[in-house]
């Protein structure tokens, strides 16, 4: 065999090769793009669902393995939030969707075509507070984090207004910040009164010595207030309850803040181990209580919602602190001067105790935009009390004093351009 024969089939030998290499390469190259595409096209896992919060404030967060792509918008009829995900696969536990606070209902599926749907049905309207996307810190996924508000109707109905203007649009912390935030102009708004009966249903309050129960003592004041604040026929006047319900207390809150309240009035009747102490009292919210008793009374009220065997425990304490450093100044100062003229007025008419203007952490008085009280009638544990708080007489004459403190308290705000 001469040179230029071992040349050539050396040349063919080696062109086999490389034919056959690039052949490979080509393979593995194709494999590699059809495992990225594969996973492009898998769907992403929706793999873990919390609610956190009460009836007033509620934080929402759906955690995925991916970016997730969503759209989002609001419904009525009930109140919904409706959030679509492009190319999603749910994989959460189902008692992760049990509803709570704010939240009535969850409901999540496959609509087909490629879209999944999340649906949360509030109790009654609700803002949207913030809706975001984020990239978890560990760098392991991605999550949906959703805050929401009780709102009233008409500040829903602007998100709605606002909504069709900017259907169909991606989350955005300022499509979020458009969303059922910060006051709405409502020039035809009356000064609005929520009377909150305390107690109710499971949950009978105090006991009086001759067997008188709290929670009917307070629906009956309730009724009669309502039907003179009424008679006024300058307020609009709601009750939490006006039949023999339970209620939680940060659904008192809601509904207070559903009803754009410019006023909450929660009226209880205690009993108190100390002999001989009657008369009512006021009460504003503080971090810290006036005094031992207004702490123990506080601390009693706040354990109202066990009484429908539920369990008490704080899920998110950023939420709950939340709704403490929400009490702003402004509405503070509101209850406070609502409170001096109402102890003025049951002055006239009524015994108080000793002091009779004291502050406590109540729950049921921290809706951070409404001017909240609550007003201790008088001690079921004194039988003098106990027999005034069934005499309809009295019963008159006390509500009388709130409606004259009402009048001056709503003519005082109106001055201010404050509200009604």
């Amino acid at each position: 065999m001469g040179l230029a024969d071992f040349t050539d089939k050396g040349c063919r030998v080696g062109g086999r090769i490389i034919v056959a290499f690039c052949l490979l390469l080509l393979l593995a190259i194709s494999s590699v793009s059809s495992s990225v595409a594969n996973a492009a096209d898998a769907p992403l896992v929706a793999k873990g669902y919390k609610m956190a919060g009460d009836a007033t404030k509620m934080r929402i967060v759906m955690d995925f393995d991916r970016e997730p792509d969503v759209k989002w918008f609001l419904l009525r009829g009930p109140n919904r939030l409706v959030i679509d995900l492009a190319n999603t696969r749910f994989a959460i536990n189902a008692k992760d969707l049990k509803a709570r606070g704010l939240v009535r209902g969850v409901r999540l599926g496959e609509l087909g075509e490629g879209v999944s749907r999340l649906i949360l049905t509030g109790k009654g309207p609700f803002a949207v507070d913030k809706l975001d996307v984020l990239k978890n810190e560990d760098g392991t996924g991605y999550r949906i984090a959703i805050d929401i508000s009780a709102a009233s109707a008409r500040e829903f109905d602007a998100a709605l207004a606002n909504q069709a203007l900017t259907t169909g649009s991606t989350v955005s912390t300022d499509k979020g910040g458009r969303v059922g935030t910060g006051p709405v102009s409502n020039p035809g708004h009356r000064f609005t009164v929520v009377i909150d009966p305390g107690h109710g249903g499971i949950d009978g309050g105090a006991e009086g010595l001759n067997g008188t129960i709290e929670k009917n003592v307070t629906l009956a004041f309730a009724t009669e207030l309502r039907d003179k604040l009424a008679a006024v026929g300058n307020y609009d006047v709601f009750m939490t309850r006006d039949t023999d319900e339970f209620l939680r207390l940060d659904d008192r809150v809601r509904i207070a803040r559903q009803h754009e309240a410019d006023l909450l009035i929660s009226i209880h009747a205690d009993t108190i181990s100390v002999k001989g102490i009657r008369g009512a009292t006021v009460y504003t919210v503080s971090d810290k209580a006036s005094d031992p008793e207004a702490q123990a009374l506080a601390d009693r009220e706040n354990l109202s919602d066990q009484f429908a065997g539920m369990e008490i425990k704080n899920d998110s304490k950023e939420v709950t602190d939340i709704l403490i450093d929400l009490i702003r100044r402004e509405t503070h100062n509101f209850s406070m001067s609502f409170a001096h003229t109402l102890v003025g007025q049951l002055s006239t008419s009524v015994g108080l105790i000793n002091n009779p203007q004291r502050s406590a952490g109540f729950k049921v008085l921290k809706a951070p935009d409404v001017p909240s009280v609550l007003v201790e009638l008088g001690y079921l544990s004194n039988a003098k009390d106990e027999a005034q708080l069934l005499n309809a007489d009295w019963r008159g004459k006390a509500a009388q004093s709130i409606t004259n403190a009402v009048a001056l308290f709503a003519s005082a705000k109106a001055g201010a351009g404050t509200g009604g």
